[in-house]
């Protein structure tokens, strides 16, 4: 799956939470599709590595791997492997998601 269809609306730089990150660089409205993810499918964990259930997990191939977590987040990943902003993020904003206690 491609991100050709939507504009790039962030850039990758050194972050303070963890190693890289995603940040904004124009102002995202609430609702808005950051991308969308491009993966392989996988079976065994490893860096970038999203698990669908149990047994299957997608490695994210894309800038989106970069997407660190917060536990107020400004984004989510969706079913269809789309990134959403769930409020307002503002240009220059990094660019987050709650990955659950484990990454706490």
């Amino acid at each position: 799956m491609a991100n050709t269809d939507i504009e790039k609306q962030y850039k990758v730089k050194d972050s303070e939470i963890h190693g890289k990150g995603l940040f904004a660089i124009c102002n995202i409205p609430e609702g808005e599709i950051i991308g969308i993810i491009d993966y392989k499918p996988v079976e065994t964990d490893g860096p970038y590595v999203l698990w669908v259930d149990d047994t299957l997990g997608i490695q994210v191939d894309c800038d989106l791997k970069y997407i660190n977590h917060n536990s107020k987040p400004n984004a989510c990943y969706c079913e269809d492997l789309q990134v959403v902003a769930l409020k307002n993020i503002k240009a220059g904003e990094e660019i987050t998601h709650d990955y659950g206690d484990d990454w706490a």
